[in-house]
């Protein structure tokens, strides 16, 4: 027993001394599996330009108001607007900071943000069950959670060695 310990310990310390490993592993799957959904997602919610809110956006963000107006994006409040637009915004630059590596943390508090959110819309907008954890069927809190803690890698470690972030840091130590 004590030599498997000291074969685990030789193996896996230096992962635990490193800590480049955990932040940058975080940021590839980040860029490989959620980058191009916010990316599209993104892409859905305008028309001819940032400042034009599609249906689409009208109805995935504000869905029972959108039915209400029959999807019309004339009838879109003020506020309305500027929701769709800081969402759409966010689904642009906030995965982008975080694959850089550029304010990494507040990219990664903000993503957080979005998913409890989207979360809720989808709740209570959209009428998807939540779910619930422990029960052996894969549900949205289930997904969700992974996407948090996913989140929560580059906000508590950081970038990593590989990031802007760090580029930044070195050059105020010079």
């Amino acid at each position: 027993m004590t030599a498997l310990s000291r074969l685990q310990n030789i193996v896996f310390d230096p992962m635990d001394r490193d800590d480049w490993l955990l932040p940058t592993i975080a940021r590839l799957v980040f860029l490989a599996v959620f980058s191009v959904y916010f990316f599209n997602s993104a892409g859905t919610k305008i028309e001819g330009g940032l400042t034009s809110p599609s249906a689409g956006a009208f109805a995935q963000i504000f869905p029972a108001a959108a039915e209400a107006v029959l999807y019309d994006v004339t009838q879109l409040t003020q506020f309305q607007r500027i929701v769709i637009l800081l969402g759409t915004l966010a689904e642009y630059v906030l995965p982008v900071l975080i694959v850089v590596g550029l304010f990494t943390r507040f990219a990664a508090l903000g993503m957080i943000g979005f998913v409890v959110v989207q979360t809720i819309v989808d709740v209570t907008g959209h009428g998807v069950s939540l779910g619930q954890w422990f029960n052996n069927a894969p549900e949205l809190i289930d997904q969700r959670s992974l996407w948090v803690f996913l989140l929560l890698v580059p906000f508590i470690k950081g970038a990593g060695p590989f990031s802007v972030d760090r580029f930044f840091a070195s050059k105020r130590l010079d």
